[in-house]
């Protein structure tokens, strides 16, 4: 059973962070002619395309996306419960889901900072994915940028996210039911 539970998490999760990854594609206004925003689009137009003729986007922001995202947590806690033989509580896993989606683009937006970072020191900055990465992280760190003091030629601004990050996770994982465990 622990196999098969790590499997199902691992698919949905990987699947729900190429949903988050779009969602945040187009709230950033990223470049969607990049190789790696292509795969993102093609990976989740097959579901997205005709869920936009029943929910329309708000402003920016691609509602069906989002409820994309909210419905591949709901499944994966289904199918994590059937594979339990648990009891499959709705109202629970909806209020799961909300917090899962969160934590998860937290934690994507985590790993994205550790790997824009590290590609930092050895690529030479022509690589789509680290295009991408920089464009949607970037609004994140550039007003840090012009808080913090120039310390010769040391970008901290991604240790700061970094510690706001953490902060914000313990934080919630006090006073938010469910966020420590999803």
């Amino acid at each position: 059973m622990n196999a098969l539970s790590f499997l199902v998490n691992t698919v949905f999760d990987l699947y729900l962070m190429i949903v988050i990854i779009r969602i945040w594609l187009q709230l950033a206004k990223a470049d969607f002619y990049n190789p790696f925003s292509q795969f993102i689009v093609k990976a989740t137009h097959p579901i997205v395309a005709p869920m936009r003729r029943v929910l329309p986007s708000m402003g920016g922001l691609d509602t069906a996306s989002v409820v994309l995202a909210f419905m591949v947590v709901v499944a994966k806690f289904v199918v994590l419960s059937l594979i339990a033989g648990a009891e499959i509580n709705i109202a629970t896993i909806l209020l799961i889901a909300v917090v899962s989606v969160f934590k998860q683009a937290g934690v994507l937006l985590f790993w994205m900072l550790i790997l824009r970072a590290i590609l930092s020191w050895v690529s030479q900055g022509h690589n789509p994915i680290e295009m991408v990465m920089s464009q949607l992280t970037e609004p994140l760190l550039s007003p840090i940028r012009r808080i913090l003091p120039q310390m010769g030629g040391l970008d901290l601004s991604l240790l700061v996210v970094m510690i706001i990050l953490n902060f914000v996770n313990m934080f919630l994982a006090q006073y938010v039911p469910f966020w420590a465990n999803v």
